[in-house]
């Protein structure tokens, strides 16, 4: 099979589109013939060798943690979907960018996205959702997400308006049209946003969803006035020194298809900014190191 992998840790230039063993689906796992998969943070920080010491690699490695497909394979054990299935979903840590990948986590792919939509949904969704969750009932309460114009700040502001909350998301100036779009009441990140969240929210924020890492994290628990109703997916150090939720993404089943159900019912739509051709995966990978990425980018398989 034709997949996307690196031999050495290092720049984007070191990702080469070559040949690859085709992986076999195990016990309680699919393997999908993919149509595209996404680029997400983890992807170029493990090819760059930045989380080498927590996560190791066997290399060569085939960079991607989500993707979008037709179900080819089925591993023992498994239930609830033929072959033929039209999935999204969740690999390990790798694997994703190939032309057939193994799935650990998947649901349905609803008839509203297409496949770059689907690809871009998985890791974002789960992500988001965690946090949300771990901010208990959003119903009736103000919500700012911080980083709200990325794939999990986006996400997490669609699903969080799906739940009934009022969202406040910062992002650049460029991305306030973006994220009025998504439900959002925009405003800008850095110095000032607690005067300028009390001109927005005069009875308050309630709840507050770090996926930036920005350094905000003390000005987010002293707007919501504790840290337990503050989580982030991004600042883990930050959050243990503060005594946030700190939250990591879950191979979970059951927030896909949560994420799916919100999808066919129009309150969830996966953004994606751009997206590439297998044989420009550097590009690819570039261009969300640059960071500030509206949505997400996805690599057509």
């Amino acid at each position: 099979m034709r997949a996307a992998r690196f031999h050495a840790y290092g720049t984007a230039e070191n990702l080469v589109i070559e040949q690859a063993p085709e992986p076999h689906p195990g016990p309680g796992e699919i393997r999908v013939r993919a149509t595209a998969a996404s680029v997400n943070p983890i992807d170029w920080k493990l090819r760059a060798g930045a989380l080498h010491g927590l996560l190791p690699l066997e290399l060569p490695a085939i960079p991607g943690r989500d993707a979008a497909g037709v179900v080819d394979a089925i591993g023992d054990g498994v239930r609830g979907v033929s072959i033929g299935d039209r999935v999204f979903g969740l690999t390990g840590v790798t694997g994703a960018t190939a032309e057939l990948v193994v799935l650990s986590a998947w649901a349905p792919t609803p008839g509203t996205w297409d496949d770059g939509q689907a690809a871009g949904a998985g890791l974002a969704s789960v992500t988001a959702m965690r946090g949300l969750d771990a901010l208990g009932p959003l119903a009736g309460r103000t919500l700012l997400v911080e980083g709200a114009a990325g794939g999990v700040g986006s996400a997490a502001v669609e699903i969080a308006v799906a739940q009934g909350a009022t969202v406040i998301g910062t992002a650049s100036e460029r991305n306030h049209g973006f994220l009025t779009a998504l439900g959002a009441v925009p405003t800008t990140y850095g110095p000032g946003l607690a005067r300028r969240l009390s001109a927005l929210a005069p009875h308050g924020v309630h709840l507050a969803l770090d996926t930036a890492a920005s350094g905000s994290l003390d000005d987010l628990v002293a707007i919501t006035g504790d840290p337990a109703r503050v989580a982030t997916v991004a600042d883990h150090a930050g959050g243990q020194r503060l005594g946030t939720h700190v939250v990591n993404a879950e191979n979970d089943p059951a927030l896909l298809s949560a994420a799916a159900e919100l999808g066919r019912r129009g309150r969830y739509t996966p953004r994606v900014e751009q997206t590439y051709p297998l044989e420009r995966i550097a590009d690819a990978h570039a261009h969300a190191e640059r960071g500030r990425t509206r949505g997400k980018i996805v690599v057509r398989i």
